[in-house]
């Protein structure tokens, strides 16, 4: 039988301690050690490896399951996990502490009421998911197993008595293996808990999710290489307070890691945005100056976005310069192109940008847009409300090509846009639509004569 003891590693040099020590001995680097686990496995003779199960399978004879995904019912979730669930994955999911990880669990679970969905809780009791579900009118289902538990050694016992379909684990960072002396939620705490869920996830082919904290930086925590571990990281971000939420893959084995899903947080739960374009334009108030509307591309969704902007003379002796949703280095380098190219000195104002709604808009194309409003801004004149702006632009002051150009166009035209500022070089293999009329332009200059008449 395979016999267990505890070390301390040295994260730098890896060298091994029976204790912790402050300063490794080898290389000299403090508080570099952690506690793991070491087993002394039992020796595998030759004999055994040839005539046991294990050995190199030749890639046409490895067998797929006759469902290699398995759809959660949300289809907003399902697209950020590129199609559904793989059987056997292990999916991470972070972030702030109440937007909304235990609700999206539970939901998903309370969809998938087909399956047996075990679900363990280290953070609340029995009862009080109970409440959550009972808040969140979650359908009572028989296939619905509650675990209120932590030791890894009883969660395993336990897995294999109730062959669950799908296995959430709220959260990661309460598990503790008892032969480890730190505390759950420590460095080697937290390592061991996934290595274990990710052995059985593979092993019995049931999927796992770990819900995972962030630390005040906004990564998630423990370390880095649990991240390495699994075979997707989800993001689950949004500002507290906006209703909105976003689901965005940072790390997926089995799809693109572009998409995102869009979730609008109620008191009884989480309503999928079917047409997020629609919601995020919703509130825009028309003929107002430093306002224009952008469209966004997040993996194969387009997105209609407002971009705005406020421009008004300091009062301080350096003027301030506050992005919200938007680059702020990206936003010093728009006004340096305004400056040097189109000769608008904006060096005695305070400009102030913000993607309404919450969203964060990093793509390039949204560069035309944003430069608009503030120039808007800057002159008290609104842009038209009914065109949409899409350009990249460069340090010399040119428009440049942006990818996908017939997708947002198609979406402004379906949101019933009927002018649409492009790059030139984006006109070529456009099919022309009477529906929208398409304005070319190569630099900024040239923009914002035809966006903004005054």
């Amino acid at each position: 039988m395979s016999k267990s003891h505890t070390k301390y590693v040295c994260q730098s040099c890896a060298y091994e301690s029976p204790r912790w020590i402050g300063k490794c001995p080898n290389c000299s680097a403090w508080n570099s050690f952690t506690e793991e686990l070491s087993v002394r496995a039992k020796k595998v003779s030759a004999r055994e490896i040839s005539t046991g199960p294990v050995g190199a399978i030749p890639l046409p004879d490895v067998t797929v399951g006759n469902e290699p995904r398995i759809s959660t019912r949300v289809r907003e979730f399902d697209r950020v996990l590129g199609g559904g669930i793989v059987a056997g994955s292990l999916v991470l999911i972070g972030g702030d502490p109440g937007i909304g990880k235990s609700t999206l669990m539970m939901q998903m679970a309370s969809a998938m009421d087909s399956r047996i969905i075990l679900y363990i809780t280290g953070e609340e009791s029995a009862s009080q998911v109970k409440l959550r579900a009972d808040r969140l009118a979650v359908k009572p289902s028989r296939n619905f197993l509650l675990l209120a538990e932590t030791n890894l050694d009883v969660i395993d016992l336990l897995l294999e008595k109730n062959k669950p379909d799908i296995v959430i684990v709220d959260s990661i960072q309460t598990m503790y293996h008892p032969e480890l002396e730190s505390a759950p939620g420590t460095v080697s705490q937290v390592r061991e808990a996934t290595a274990r869920f990710m052995r059985f996830a593979k092993v019995r082919e049931v999927p796992v999710f770990l819900v995972g904290h962030v630390t005040k930086e906004g990564v998630i925590a423990g370390p880095k290489v649990i991240e390495h571990m699994v075979d997707t990281v989800l993001q689950f971000e949004g500002e507290q307070q906006y209703a909105y939420r976003i689901l965005r893959a940072i790390k997926n084995r089995f799809g693109s890691t572009n998409e995102i899903g869009i979730f609008e947080m109620h008191d009884n739960g989480l309503r999928e945005v079917t047409n997020p374009s629609q919601v995020f334009l919703s509130e825009r108030k028309f003929g107002s100056s430093g306002s224009a509307v952008v469209a966004s591309l997040e993996g194969t969704r387009p997105l209609l976005l407002e971009v705005q902007a406020l421009v008004a003379p300091t009062s301080y002796g350096v003027p301030q310069r506050s992005a919200t949703g938007f680059d702020s280095k990206r936003l010093q380098m728009l006004l340096a192109v305004l400056d040097k190219r189109v000769g608008l000195h904006v060096g005695q104002y305070d400009v102030f940008v913000n993607v309404a709604g919450g969203v964060r808009a990093d793509e390039p194309a949204v560069d035309l847009g944003m430069a608009l409003s503030i120039v808007s801004s800057l002159r008290d004149v609104p842009v038209d409300s009914q065109t949409v702006a899409v350009g990249e632009v460069g340090l010399g002051g040119e428009i440049r090509t942006i990818s996908q150009i017939e997708k947002r166009l198609a979406e402004a035209r379906k949101l019933g846009f009927e002018r649409a500022i492009i790059p030139k070089n984006n006109l070529k293999g456009i099919k022309l639509s009477n529906d929208i009329t398409l304005v070319e332009v190569d630099s900024v200059d040239e923009a914002i004569t035809k966006a903004i008449t005054n």
